[in-house]
């Protein structure tokens, strides 16, 4: 009886509704934004115009880094509600 009881409760009861999966499947589209941004590197391979003595192509990239980090958030508070 007891193994009965422990099992009954280890299995999770669905809380969202189809509806609201597919609502917040929306956000995660925003995280193929970097995947774009960094998959043709012919675009951003050029050394002008420079930042700080960083050519583009450098200074490019880690600013994908910075926007991706933002990005992850906003989809984490999203999607956390």
């Amino acid at each position: 009886m007891q193994i009965d009881y422990a099992l009954h409760h280890m299995v999770p009861e669905p809380v969202a509704t189809a509806k609201a999966t597919r609502r917040r499947s929306r956000w995660v589209l925003l995280l193929i934004l970097p995947y774009l941004g960094l998959c043709f590197p012919q675009i951003y391979a050029h050394s002008t115009p420079v930042l700080w003595g960083f050519p583009f192509f450098y200074w490019y990239q880690f600013a994908w880094v910075i926007a991706t980090s933002a990005l992850l958030a906003l989809v984490y508070q999203k999607l956390k509600t």
